[in-house]
């Protein structure tokens, strides 16, 4: 299965949430890429949209591959066993995790808006452009739920197996269109795959006040 584009790809996965009735309160797409998707999903749905800031934590020797991931409360989630397996050294992770803090501090103040709906007793749906090892996935649900969140549910058009497996261990659910065991990385699944810009993500959240 491929998407033509995120816009396209958010269309898709905004119908078939509906299809399956899911109810919640906000949608909250990641940025930068997810939350182009996570407004199509959260106009078909007819629900609020907002933005959960989380930032992947990359191994220091490729920092594509995600040992973990930073969200916007300080919620850090780190593999530790992939840690151990390829040899990170404490030191090197500690810069890596110095250098996503200050992102995330720039991407708060980019992103995150004062009159933010509150979480709390609500039911949130978390949106992605994909989900390769869902460690950002799994940072971001972790925080909804330490701000109070009634409900989790994660959506994206497309995933790993094992992102799917272990995102349904902290979320109450897990909704892709397509689940790919031989997944390799989330933009072999689009067509169309730009870099997201701050300035779209603005424009996006932007519109949707």
């Amino acid at each position: 299965m491929t998407f033509a584009s995120r816009t396209e790809a958010g269309q898709r996965l905004g119908r078939y949430l509906a299809e399956l009735n899911v109810q919640a309160n906000l949608v909250l797409g990641l940025p930068r890429g997810g939350v182009i998707v996570a407004a199509e999903v959260a106009d078909i749905l007819k629900c609020p949209l907002d933005v959960l800031v989380v930032r992947k934590i990359g191994h220091p020797g490729h920092r594509e591959f995600a040992v973990g991931a930073l969200a916007e409360d300080g919620t850090l989630v780190l593999d530790e066993e992939v840690i151990d397996r390829t040899g990170v050294s404490q030191a090197d992770l500690r810069e890596v995790l110095e250098e996503e803090t200050e992102r995330l501090t720039e991407y708060r103040a980019r992103f995150l808006r004062s009159n933010r709906p509150p979480l709390k007793g609500k039911s949130a749906l978390i949106v992605d452009d994909g989900l390769a090892t869902g460690a950002t996935t799994e940072a971001a649900v972790r925080s909804a739920k330490n701000r109070d969140a009634a409900a989790v549910i994660v959506a994206a058009p497309v995933a790993s197996d094992n992102a799917v497996e272990r995102l349904e261990r902290v979320a109450d659910r897990v909704l892709v269109l397509f689940v790919d065991p031989e997944f390799d990385a989330v933009g072999r699944y689009y067509r169309s795959f730009p870099q997201t810009t701050d300035e779209e993500v603005q424009a996006i959240l932007g519109a949707s006040d």
